[in-house]
């Protein structure tokens, strides 16, 4: 991935409380699968920013996402914006897309968690060397 093909947005800020109300949302169970994932992606860096985008919490670094989550009938997805390209040994990725990929969360159902942190981290840390490696505002 280069610079152009780094996903921009606008209207990117340090905290949206829109985001906090979201994340509040019902069915309770669908929603704090993805209030948990969402909490950790926010820890990231001290550059992540976010908005909702396609009505979805989504996390940046500077305006260049990298990570979101959304919530479905019967699943959270937890998607990477870059994750066709990132290492994926426990196969947790799903998507056919030239970018993009996802993991679905189930309630009740596990999911290697160190796995997830370590493709959010990844996910996060490659946005941040591209926008930091072509000057881009962070």
């Amino acid at each position: 991935m280069d610079s152009d093909d780094l996903f921009r947005l606008e209207k990117v800020r340090q905290h949206d409380p829109d985001i906090d109300e979201w994340l509040s949302g019902d069915p309770v169970p669908l929603f704090s699968i993805a209030r948990q994932w969402y909490g950790f992606i926010r820890q990231c860096g001290d550059d992540v920013t976010e908005t909702l985008h396609d009505g979805c919490p989504t996390a940046c670094v500077g305006d260049a996402a990298f990570a979101y989550v959304n919530v479905f009938k019967a699943h959270v997805n937890v998607g990477l914006f870059n994750g066709a390209s990132l290492d994926d040994p426990q196969g947790l990725l799903e998507g056919g897309g030239k970018r993009m990929r996802h993991v679905k969360l189930r309630p009740g159902q596990g999911v290697d968690e160190e796995a997830l942190r370590m493709l959010i981290v990844a996910a996060y840390g490659d946005v941040k060397r591209k926008v930091v490696g072509t000057g881009l505002k962070v």
